[in-house]
């Protein structure tokens, strides 16, 4: 029906009826209060550096779920697995391009273009250890030269740090793993960043692999020995199935943290608050991730013994003594060719120097106490 015929029928005191009602409502439209219309939230696409069975595959998702409970719906991470968009090394430049608006991964990572990445979570010792090394991040100066080397790069990134991880095992072996130096000499070695120096320093010839990649590069014959991380990401990606000794403990990587990062435009993009969700999700979250690797990495070591046959041993002094002594000639190098590197160590030194010789001088003999109360010897 035309408006035309419509309004013929409407008689002269029902037209004043509805034009009084029309600019009523229009009035109070005006003075009522405005209802919120909702919006989409904005989404992230975040990828790990991580298989989906790795368990720090479940600690990334444990950032996802902490930022997409505290952004009240107005932010969403969208969480992907290694490999499905980019290979687990190429996050970084992913993520600088805009391919992906985030990653989670480890700093080490990206060491091939410049090592002072290593510094930020997998260097050589300085006497402090992961926790107290990633305090050097947050409160010593450790983020500045991060974002200072950023910007020397041309890497277009807002980073957060999580996790202190304990001390990664010196790692898998086929056969009786190395008691001196000289039989560390002639292994077909992985591991990642600065460690890669060290050893091959120490006489071993190594391959940089990603975590998934490890077992199948073992079964060619590539590697011959390996190290990842620790004894749960070992377990589930089959370390047991390959090789059945295990050595623990190590300088090679005595400290990392995970590293969480965002396009940088897109991070400033975000409004303050939302800013701030994805820095405290990291705070939080480091927190609990510590506390899944207590549970798990104690399990796991325990089901390699027990259940998997591996033969499982303290790494002996003379490569804890070996090792100390090659970081000194890979770092007296590295000094020597980058200003920047003996920069960012410097600093990463003085905190250390203060902070470990607190905790030095004022920490109780744990190990002593652990033999008291459980009537056991642990190995020196």
């Amino acid at each position: 029906m035309s408006d035309s015929i419509q309004g013929a029928g409407v008689k002269p005191a029902r037209r004043r009826f509805l034009g009084a009602a029309a600019a009523g409502a229009a009035g109070a439209a005006l003075t009522a209060p405005m209802i919120a219309v909702a919006q989409s939230p904005v989404v992230l696409k975040m990828q790990g550096s991580w298989g989906a069975k790795d368990i720090f595959n479940e600690m990334a998702e444990d950032y996802v779920k902490r930022v997409n409970e505290m952004a009240g719906g107005r932010l969403r991470i969208e969480y992907l697995t290694a490999g499905a968009v980019v290979k687990a090394f190429e996050v970084t430049d992913a993520v600088s391009k805009g391919v992906l608006d985030a990653g989670h991964q480890v700093a080490v990572y990206w060491y091939g273009k410049s090592k002072v990445a290593s510094l930020f979570g997998s260097g050589p010792v300085t006497g402090a250890n992961a926790e107290q090394t990633l305090g050097w991040m947050m409160r010593g100066g450790g983020l500045d030269f991060y974002e200072e080397l950023q910007k020397q790069l041309g890497l277009n990134l807002k980073g957060f740090f999580a996790f202190p991880m304990p001390t990664q095992p010196l790692g898998w072996f086929k056969k009786a793993p190395p008691r001196t130096e000289a039989e560390l000499k002639g292994y077909k070695y992985r591991t990642v960043g600065l460690a890669a120096d060290l050893m091959q320093e120490l006489g071993m010839k190594v391959t940089q692999l990603p975590g998934g990649e490890i077992v199948p590069a073992m079964e060619r014959g590539v590697i011959d020995a390996f190290e990842f991380n620790n004894p749960t990401s070992d377990r589930r990606f089959g370390a047991q199935d390959v090789a059945k000794f295990y050595s623990m403990g190590s300088y090679h990587q005595a400290m990392e943290f995970f590293e969480i990062i965002f396009n940088r435009d897109k991070y400033n993009a975000l409004s303050a608050d939302l800013k701030a969700v994805l820095q405290y999700a990291a705070e939080a979250v480091s927190s609990a991730n510590t506390w899944t690797a207590q549970d798990n990495y104690s399990r796991d070591l325990q089901q390699l013994i027990v259940k998997d046959g591996v033969k499982v041993s303290r790494t002996p002094k003379a490569v804890f003594e070996a090792q100390i002594k090659a970081w000194d000639k890979v770092v007296a190098k590295l000094e020597s060719e980058d200003p920047f590197f003996k920069k960012v160590l410097a600093s990463q030194k003085d905190w250390a120097r203060r902070v470990a010789y607190y905790s030095f001088f004022n920490d109780a003999d744990y190990k002593t106490a652990y033999e008291h109360v459980f009537k056991t010897k642990l190995p020196a």
